[in-house]
């Protein structure tokens, strides 16, 4: 069984070089920043980078003392759970079934027997999405 929880996320952009991904991740540590998911990627001629802590004010202060530009909090499903064929397609089928878009999907297998997955919908979807996956 998967388990499926509501999460925030918040981004910042930062100088798509070398690096930057590395100071914002070191930042987080030094001020103990546990995160569940990280993601940075290039969004236009910068860089974004996404991040869902588990402790979201304990984020914002860190963010705040590194005067970060941050944008969020917004919302995503966190999905875990034993790995098997076909995980992602199950939970896709069941958003296409009740007809809710999916803005974007990002899963691994941990190689452990366990898959996870970070999922966004657009916020008008969001609560019925939570009540399709039955979402904590």
């Amino acid at each position: 069984m998967d388990t499926i929880r509501r999460v925030e996320y918040f981004y910042v952009q930062v100088p798509d070089k070398p690096g930057e991904g590395a100071r914002a991740l070191a930042t987080l540590r030094d001020a103990g920043v546990n995160l569940l998911v990280y993601s940075g990627f290039p969004a236009g001629r910068r860089a974004q980078l996404d991040f869902v802590p588990a402790d979201p004010a304990a984020f914002k202060e860190a963010a705040k003392k590194a005067k970060w530009k941050v944008k969020g909090p917004k919302r995503a499903f966190l999905i875990e759970g034993e790995d098997r064929v076909g995980a992602c397609a199950e939970i896709l089928d069941r958003l296409a079934a009740a007809k809710i878009n999916v803005t974007a999907m990002d899963a691994l297998a941990t190689g452990t027997g366990r898959w996870s997955a970070i999922l966004w919908v657009k916020p008008g979807a969001f609560k019925k999405a939570g009540m399709v996956l039955g979402a904590q």
